[in-house]
């Protein structure tokens, strides 16, 4: 005859007293690592928290043990700001002579009269008042060359241009007539007392020579006269005209 069957006891199951899973929400008992029904682990880590901008540039990218390079970092955090303070200090000069230089290619211009004029010597007939009359048939003679001519201004400006006529007429016969400049030195006195000096020459023909500037704040500007051509007994070097424009 066949054995009849054992029927064993079914095991109590486990009381739902624990903590539920996180991903099933199944009780479990305390101390159990996995779901009994899932087998989802239990404990889940913490994340860490999320890095500050600056950890995540070389050399801060990189998460290290506590106190691990903190030295070096810091030490080349304070080089990289002293290097930028110090990039700034010697670099700004250039960089406002550049956005200045900008605008003045980009804005307009504008001519300005000066508020007086005087000259270091002048000949008879030919004083310096002649140079910024508006008329080139009229000049100031110069007697001899070291001789200047200043330019003076109620108000400070930016300086973007000088147009000289030179010689004792526009008309090419009476212009080779004459002595004319050659060569000469434009000092630029701006408002805090400093002078910037400018060597300009000038074509021997007539007609306007330009001469491109970039000052701010000028309040005198200064025409020396170096070499001159056609000189000659009884003929001064003569400068018909001379004209200032600012940045408007």
């Amino acid at each position: 005859m066949a054995r009849r069957p054992v029927v064993r006891p079914v095991a109590a199951d486990e009381a739902p007293d624990g903590p539920p899973c996180p991903a099933c929400g199944t009780p479990n008992l305390p101390g159990r690592k996995f779901c009994r029904r899932c087998a989802a682990p239990l404990q889940v880590r913490e994340q860490p928290a999320a890095l500050p901008w600056w950890r995540t540039v070389w050399p801060f990218r990189r998460r290290v043990r506590g106190g691990s390079g903190r030295a070096l970092r810091r030490t080349l955090l304070v080089l990289a700001v002293a290097g930028l303070a110090l990039a700034g200090f010697l670099f700004f000069p250039l960089g406002r002579y550049v956005f200045e230089d900008v605008r003045d290619k980009l804005g307009g211009t504008a001519e300005i009269s000066p508020t007086g004029v005087s000259a270091s010597a002048a000949a008879p007939g030919h004083p310096a008042s002649a140079a910024i009359d508006g008329l080139t048939n009229k000049y100031w003679g110069a007697p001899a060359l070291g001789a200047s001519l200043t330019c003076s201004f109620g108000t400070p400006f930016r300086l973007v241009g000088i147009v000289v006529h030179t010689g004792v007429s526009k008309e090419p016969q009476e212009f080779r007539r004459g002595a004319r400049p050659t060569r000469a030195d434009l000092l630029v006195t701006t408002e805090d007392g400093k002078v910037h000096r400018k060597a300009v020459a000038f074509n021997d023909k007539p007609g306007k020579q330009t001469v491109r500037m970039g000052i701010s704040d000028v309040r005198s500007v200064e025409l020396v006269l170096r070499e001159a051509a056609g000189q000659g007994e009884g003929r001064p070097v003569a400068v018909g005209e001379v004209e200032f424009f600012r940045r408007t």
